[in-house]
């Protein structure tokens, strides 16, 4: 028996103002501006935050309004390393304890109030350091010391995937319990200089260096590797935020010595799609935020090196868009 919906259909309301938070598919008239208008789903854009206090290659944690830039490489004038931290609280940077050793290209997860610091250069250590929002505390070492490495999660169970050491692209996973460092399973192919986001049951690796710059996808499930959609533009040190279903893939490098890319990529669990530029191409940036609709890119490089910035952008994504609805 037809129901009244299959009858009728169902009834566009009458408004005097766009609803507040509609849903995908939802369509209403306005009457004040005499237009029909519906949701579409978001649009996500860049827009700039505050600068950080030292330009440098580092490592992020945390979220778009609650980040910490931990460590790395100083700036052109002082190339060394720095043991630097810094926190944003949505609108500027404040330099907070350092951490006991300084490096760069290390992996980094969990909050402003609970991070944790992993291996890195140079030369590669193992060492690891916990973070209890106000100050950092050597902990158990990783098992074999890398750097260039992904890592993500929360600081009482992080996966630290991939890397560099002995001069060689590394397949190895390793992953923490808030005590100690255990290795699991091996991604399909060695990498560094990549991105991952997720946890150590939902997994995603994106991008990476192999031979040269890659656009291939790991997904682990909890039991296994497997490789998924690839990137649309293969590169490596690159930003990323989200899960391993829903993942937002921003900047990195164009190739071993060339530029930086301003392109974004969002991930839906099965492909990728090019979205909104970064205003500025850079790579090995600190990167950081927990879903695909709400990331942080600060600082790195916009060529490789010699050039670096302390400008940071903000990545927003509103669940829906309201358009007007035309006739032609």
């Amino acid at each position: 028996m037809a129901d009244y919906k299959g009858i009728k259909g169902f009834t566009i309301p009458n408004v005097s103002s766009d609803p507040d938070n509609p849903i995908q598919g939802q369509i209403w008239y306005n009457s004040t501006s005499a237009t029909l208008k519906g949701a579409l789903p978001g649009v996500g854009a860049w827009a700039s935050g505050g600068n950080l206090n030292t330009q440098r290659y580092a490592q992020g944690l945390g979220i778009q309004t609650a980040a910490l830039t931990v460590s790395g490489a100083g700036s052109p004038s002082s190339p060394s390393l720095t043991a630097i931290v810094e926190q944003y609280d949505g609108s500027s940077w404040t330099e907070i304890a350092d951490v006991n050793t300084a490096r760069t290209y290390g992996g980094a997860c969990g909050t402003t109030t609970a991070g944790l610091y992993a291996g890195g250069a140079e030369p590669e250590v193992g060492n690891t350091e916990e973070y209890n929002g106000s100050a950092w505390s050597e902990v158990n070492d990783l098992n074999t010391a890398r750097t260039y490495v992904q890592g993500d999660g929360v600081q009482t169970a992080m996966f630290l995937v991939g890397g560099y050491a002995s001069s060689t692209n590394q397949a190895l996973v390793e992953s923490y319990n808030g005590t100690s460092w255990t290795e699991t399973t091996d991604i399909n192919t060695a990498r560094r200089n990549g991105n991952d986001v997720g946890s150590t049951t939902a997994n995603l690796i994106i991008g990476g260096k192999i031979s040269s710059n890659s656009a291939l996808c790991e997904l682990w499930n909890g039991t296994s590797w497997t490789e998924v959609g690839d990137l649309n533009l293969a590169r490596a040190q690159l930003g990323a935020a989200g899960t391993s279903s829903l993942a937002v893939a921003y900047g990195g490098a164009t190739g071993p010595t060339a530029g930086s890319y301003t392109e974004t990529e969002t991930w839906n669990g099965t492909a990728w799609t090019e979205v909104a530029d970064l205003a500025t191409a850079r790579q090995g940036g600190s990167a950081s935020g927990a879903s695909q609709s709400s990331a942080l890119y600060a600082g790195g490089s916009t060529d490789g090196g010699s050039t670096q910035v302390t400008s940071t952008e903000e990545w927003n994504k509103p669940d829906t868009t309201t358009v007007t609805v035309t006739t032609s």
